[in-house]
């Protein structure tokens, strides 16, 4: 492990400081494993490792190459605009596909932001975002009956709250101080994003409130990619 780790180190710092550009070739495997006196399955598991943090890609009979770490879709985590929208603005592949809508046992917290009474019902919507067909975020939104009665039968067709809440006549909505926070994927997670247990989720949590009515309209947890993300905080 620790031979691996000594090459995953240099392939990094190597990256870092210039030495490889976006889309050069790195060193094949066997040159690497002469390099360093070691066996090229060791070499191997370092690019595997590299691979999952980000660093680099493989194409099949060509070897390894350095991925542009600079070409990330900008995320500005405060903004009021519809994510969908602001994808779809930037000219990406977008696609937001419903993954569920079903009722959570009560929950204190998020009873509490929404303002929903005890023995009343809130139900958690699900999305999956998508860019060029690859998982990047996972966004769930949890929504209060007694502020909208269909939510538990039209909740699983919503592929974007906005759109949402504008048909229900909401139209400008404002975020409450947001909770920012860093986590692993479990093994639900990696299969849905298709990633290593290395790759960091970026969590966050917050309010939305309607600037109107003043209106909580729900309660939002957004587990982000962080190797597909620059953040504008």
């Amino acid at each position: 492990m620790s031979e691996e780790m000594d090459i995953l180190d240099h392939m990094i710092e190597s990256i870092q400081s210039g030495t490889y550009e976006p889309d050069d070739k790195l060193p094949s495997e066997n040159e690497f494993a002469e390099r360093f006196k070691v066996p090229r399955m060791t070499v191997r598991k370092a690019y595997l490792r590299l691979q999952e943090l980000g660093y680099a890609y493989s194409m099949q009979g060509k070897g390894n190459f350095v991925k542009d770490r600079h070409q990330r879709i900008p995320l500005a985590l405060s903004s009021r605009e519809s994510f969908s929208r602001k994808m779809k603005d930037l000219g990406f592949d977008y696609e937001s596909r419903n993954l569920f809508c079903d009722q959570i046992e009560t929950n204190n917290k998020i009873y509490e932001a929404l303002g929903a009474e005890e023995g009343g019902r809130v139900f958690r919507v699900g999305r999956l975002r998508l860019i060029d067909k690859q998982p990047i975020a996972l966004h769930i939104s949890y929504v209060s009956e007694s502020l909208f009665p269909d939510i538990g039968t039209v909740g699983r067709e919503i592929t974007s709250m906005y759109e949402f809440y504008e048909s229900r006549g909401y139209h400008t909505f404002r975020y409450t101080q947001s909770l920012l926070s860093v986590t692993f994927p479990s093994k639900y997670e990696r299969e849905l994003f298709a990633c290593a247990g290395v790759n960091p989720l970026l969590v966050l949590e917050s309010e939305h409130i309607d600037d109107v009515s003043g209106n909580t309209l729900e309660y939002s947890k957004i587990m982000y990619r962080g190797d597909f993300f620059t953040y504008v905080v």
